[in-house]
């Protein structure tokens, strides 16, 4: 979860051959936040019917907007970037697709999406998420057990498991994959999420929507901005001069990196507080109107977790408690979420690689090779590039779609990314490296 600075300006986007003004009337009654200015002044056809696939609201919305769709196509400016090569070019891949194999890219991919909801792919399971919901239950219970019986860093890891467990329950549920009705998935999101673990559902939507509409797009996928204490392009090392103590930082980011994957928890903790305690004056509506639930929910997650500590014997076994638990389960989360696109390469925005959703999402994902206790650890996220290419397709279909996926990259000539795990993470190193070596040339120039 990466906070970012709000953009409110009035744009254009253009979905199904027609330029729609977003005003600000529009956007602060957007439901998803700004994943919405993600697609600002571009093509957001595929994006859209992907993102809001069998909702009745969305496409409400979408008739109301296109009813007052301007006449005259508005004056849409150029992108363009002047690259420093050797510097701003490093980990960043290029888009060389003409327009008329992506159009033909753009088709398939609908024709595949027709598919996969026609066989039923997009349809969850009740029966599937109740398990997964009692699962993490039990292990807390369990974790309970133990620690009332003395086992205290046996119940801490437990817990670690359960908060990694209960940190795909969030993801899920806010990507909308169990009910139809997005009420219903809020409302399970602030259980399992604000009230379980501890995460902001919306926080999470916020930044999260965001990452999947624009995917390791420099500028667009907060994700990307792991600064002052990464870079993971060339360009954030514009933001320090280059005898700053941040600049030592990235210079060995690729050594310390690892290190730091357990302290993510922490992270997002401190930021879902942040934004809760934000949403009543929140930009856009849907974040004030139920800013009353999630700040419940955190209230009450913190009156039990923090009972859990109190109820330790004395403070070094309560300091043991929270730091083990905490560092287990940031590890256990960490190791997952940044395997997938660290590893891979990024996109300039002037690129135009977001015209193109199906490439935009295969070529900057890497899967996880799949396995039962993968799937299960991973939380279905070691089908990355599934998932990305169909966000609210619950995690029990996965599988059942990635041969498709297989035939449609081969079939359209696309790259399909698979690795082991050590593999994976030694490509993400070296992406590290390439920036850390960067950093290290222009520290050089002033010594």
């Amino acid at each position: 979860m990466v906070l970012r600075e709000q953009e409110h300006e009035p744009f254009y986007i253009k979905i199904d051959g027609k330029w729609c003004q977003i005003d600000d009337a529009v956007l602060r009654a957007h439901p998803g936040g700004s994943a919405i200015t993600t697609y600002k002044n571009m093509d957001a056809t595929t994006v859209f019917h992907t993102f809001h696939t069998g909702s009745k609201e969305a496409y409400k919305w979408l008739t109301e907007l296109k009813r007052d769709c301007p006449t005259q196509e508005p004056n849409i400016p150029d992108l363009k970037e002047d690259l420093i090569k050797g510097i701003d070019d490093v980990n960043m891949g290029s888009f060389n697709i003409s327009d008329q194999r992506s159009a033909q890219i753009n088709k398939n991919f609908d024709s595949l999406r027709m598919r996969v909801r026609a066989e039923g792919l997009m349809n969850g399971s009740p029966l599937f998420y109740t398990r997964k919901i009692l699962e993490t239950i039990f292990t807390i219970l369990l974790a309970f057990y133990f620690q009332y019986n003395t086992y205290y860093f046996t119940a801490a890891v437990l817990m670690g498991i359960a908060w990694q467990q209960l940190g795909w329950l969030i993801h899920e549920f806010a990507h909308h994959q169990l009910f139809k009705n997005r009420f219903y998935n809020d409302l399970a999101s602030y259980f399992v999420g604000n009230f379980l673990q501890g995460f902001s559902s919306g926080g999470w939507k916020e930044q999260h929507n965001v990452h999947h509409a624009a995917t390791n797009v420099v500028g667009r996928d907060g994700d990307l901005d792991l600064v002052p204490f990464y870079a993971t392009v060339a360009e954030h090392l514009n933001n320090y001069s280059q005898d700053s103590w941040i600049m030592i930082l990235f210079r060995w980011q690729h050594v310390h990196w690892a290190f730091m994957l357990p302290f993510l928890r922490l992270s997002w903790l401190l930021q879902s507080i942040i934004f809760v305690s934000q949403m009543p004056t929140h930009y856009y509506d849907y974040y004030r109107k139920t800013a009353i639930y999630e700040q419940v929910g955190l209230s009450l997650h913190w009156a039990w977790s923090l009972g859990q500590l109190y109820f330790l014997p004395d403070w070094s076994t309560r300091i043991m408690f929270f730091f083990v638990s905490h560092l287990v389960g940031g590890f256990l989360l960490a190791h997952v979420v940044t395997f997938n696109h660290y590893s891979v390469e990024k996109f300039a925005l002037s690129s135009n690689i977001m015209s193109n959703y199906a490439c935009l999402q295969i070529m900057t994902t890497r899967n996880m090779r799949p396995g039962r206790f993968i799937d299960w650890l991973w939380g279905g996220l070691n089908y990355q590039i599934e998932h990305h290419l169909f966000p609210t397709m619950p995690r029990h279909n996965l599988n059942a779609v990635m041969p498709l996926v297989k035939e449609f990259a081969a079939d359209n000539g696309l790259p399909y990314m698979v690795d082991d795990y050590f593999t994976g993470f030694w490509l993400e190193i070296e992406q590290f490296r390439n920036i850390a070596n960067v950093a290290a040339k222009l520290t050089k120039k002033i010594a």
